[in-house]
């Protein structure tokens, strides 16, 4: 169960919509925020819903989390609550992981993937290492100085300074309990390369050309193993291309959603 989730949920909710709903997975250590410009362009036409993963944003840090699936799992139960039962996914960066594990969990219900700025591969030995002391360090000093140091690779420096602002604030919100259960649980994550290659949806994969986090090779891997997928690179962008340049990161998605709309079987008539 996933009551506990805060969320967004705006534009038509009718059972007889056209369009598949839209869900939107935000990365670490941001929330539901970091995908504004999307809830504002997609959902006058569309349900799109875009929530708080457990720790973040205005979800609580208990339970605490364990294992990376929970947040699969989280995400599951949220849209049984809401009654979604089909849509198409998206997520970035640790999202986009997510993403994965929710596709690994319940295909059925994915109708669309989008994968944005993230990686399917487990961590390295000095990855665990590396994600585990930054758990330790954000529990002793808090998110402030980690957020101040990465700023300019989580968005490009030329990226306007409300964009900036944004960011900065998303992540010194966050709860320094719940990142941290977050790291060492995605530090322990499984490998997704095969399940990529067993994708029977549609998929988009799209990167900021000058991300530093996940580059563009990583964006070519994803983009290479999945059976039926497009790449889009984003020029002028790092990390975080939705809002960063968000007319071209809708353009792209806004692109994908309707492929994936044209692919969805027509509603019966209604009954006289």
């Amino acid at each position: 169960m996933a009551p506990f989730l805060a969320f967004e949920d705006k534009g038509p909710v009718s059972p007889r919509q056209p369009l598949v709903p839209l869900v939107l997975v935000h990365g670490h250590p941001f929330d539901r925020t970091m995908w504004a410009p999307q809830l504002r362009g997609f959902s006058a036409a569309r349900r799109v819903i875009a929530p708080d993963l457990r720790g973040y944003g205005a979800s609580p840090t208990t339970p605490a989390l364990t294992d990376f699936a929970q947040f699969a799992r989280d995400i599951e139960a949220l849209l049984d609550e809401l009654g979604v039962e089909s849509f198409v996914l998206a997520g970035l960066s640790m999202g986009g992981q997510i993403a994965m594990d929710c596709y690994r969990q319940f295909p059925g219900r994915v109708r669309g993937l989008v994968l944005a700025d993230t990686f399917a591969a487990a961590e390295t030995p000095e990855g665990v290492r590396t994600r585990d002391a930054m758990a330790g360090r954000l529990l002793r000093e808090g998110m402030r100085g980690y957020a101040d140091e990465v700023l300019e690779r989580m968005v490009d420096p030329s990226a306007p300074a409300e964009t900036k602002a944004h960011v900065h604030r998303m992540m010194t919100a966050t709860s320094p309990e719940g990142a941290a259960a977050a790291l060492r649980a995605r530090a322990r994550r499984p490998d997704y390369t095969d399940l990529l290659t067993q994708v029977r949806v549609p998929a988009l994969v799209v990167v900021g050309a000058d991300d530093t986090y996940t580059p563009v090779s990583d964006a070519r891997a994803l983009h290479a193993a999945l059976p039926d997928a497009a790449l889009r690179v984003i020029e002028g962008a790092a990390h975080m291309p939705n809002l960063e340049r968000p007319a071209e990161f809708d353009q792209a998605l806004g692109e994908f959603l309707a492929r994936v709309d044209a692919r969805q079987p027509s509603p019966a008539p209604p009954r006289l």
